[in-house]
């Protein structure tokens, strides 16, 4: 594209600089999010006439690569490419094809403790490891939204490997973000960092607890729903890019009875559950075990796997 699309709003007719930053502020910071855009919603979003969006709208469409078909082995090559990470447990790999899959967005959601966030520093370990041993040789990025971040419980999971516990640590870069729209940009700061490092993983721990406690009540949905289905596209955008792996954690909402007595459903309803490509359901068992369950994956069957949860890290 030569040019980076963001930077190609300014030039669309009747868009000057005030417009374009009302429009990256709502969050079109790209030809195509605006080409695919009503234009009550573009002028809604940055105080626009109707015509003057529809017109907007037209020329995006114009230059904005929209109609662009792939072969079905142009696909399949880029599947080959496809990396795993290895969790730590062979069972829960063998329940997820092999590994936490690039190019995808997987969800783990449960209930508090049932070990999400320790999955989740797992994997900035094993991240690292070279391929031959379940690894992508790479570095993790850990966006932190409850100060879950632990570098001691990544020290125990590094020495267990026999790894060099200092190294494992400078390859992993962690960012606390403070509300919904910071964590949203660090998304963005994650790109701009990739271009300068082998990153092959980005965790979001947790996804929606900053949306949850911010857009609260009835009327507040349509929003929260809208600015989380840009993060979840960024995130997918930043996977495939790079061909890595997202690992987003999210909560089970905690009133079962609204739901006719089952208490598995994750929050942020049906966006965030289409855009993630891996959905896992995590839930204690006895002692140190755990169970997971695959709820939804293109192409692997439901299932169930149990691991353990120890100083190590995350074993059969």
């Amino acid at each position: 594209m030569g040019k980076d699309d963001t930077d190609k709003i300014d030039e669309l007719p009747g868009v000057g600089p005030a417009t374009a930053e009302k429009l990256r502020e709502a969050g079109y910071t790209d030809l195509m999010s605006i080409a695919v855009a009503s234009p009550k919603e573009l002028s809604d979003a940055a105080d626009l006439g109707d015509s003057t969006a529809a017109k907007i709208i037209m020329k995006a469409r114009q230059q904005a690569d929209i109609g662009s078909f792939e072969t079905g082995s142009a696909l399949l090559e880029k599947r080959a490419k496809v990396g795993r990470i290895t969790s730590g447990s062979k069972t829960f790999d063998e329940l997820i094809g092999g590994g936490f899959e690039t190019q995808s967005i997987v969800e783990l959601f449960g209930e508090f403790g049932s070990s999400k966030t320790q999955i989740a520093h797992q994997l900035c370990v094993t991240v690292q490891l070279p391929e031959d041993k379940g690894g992508l040789n790479g570095h993790a990025f850990f966006i932190d939204t409850e100060n879950t971040f632990r570098p001691e419980r990544i020290v125990q999971m590094a020495e267990a490997y026999e790894l060099d516990s200092d190294k494992v640590l400078e390859r992993i870069h962690v960012a606390r973000a403070y509300n919904s729209s910071h964590q949203m940009l660090l998304v963005e700061r994650v790109k701009e960092l990739s271009k300068d490092m082998p990153s092959r993983l980005l965790i979001v721990d947790s996804l929606t607890a900053h949306f949850r406690a911010e857009y609260v009540g009835r009327g507040a949905l349509a929003d929260r729903q809208q600015k989380l289905n840009k993060h979840m596209h960024d995130l997918l955008r930043w996977s495939d890019l790079h061909n890595g792996v997202v690992c987003v954690t999210n909560q089970v909402s905690a009133k079962p009875d609204a739901f006719f007595g089952d208490p598995t459903r994750p929050i942020g309803g049906h966006i965030v559950g289409h855009t993630a490509t891996f959905r896992i359901y995590l839930r204690k068992s006895k002692g140190p075990k755990r169970i997971a369950r695959l709820i939804d994956s293109p192409h692997l069957p439901e299932g169930e796997a149990v691991f353990s949860v120890n100083d190590r890290g995350i074993r059969d």
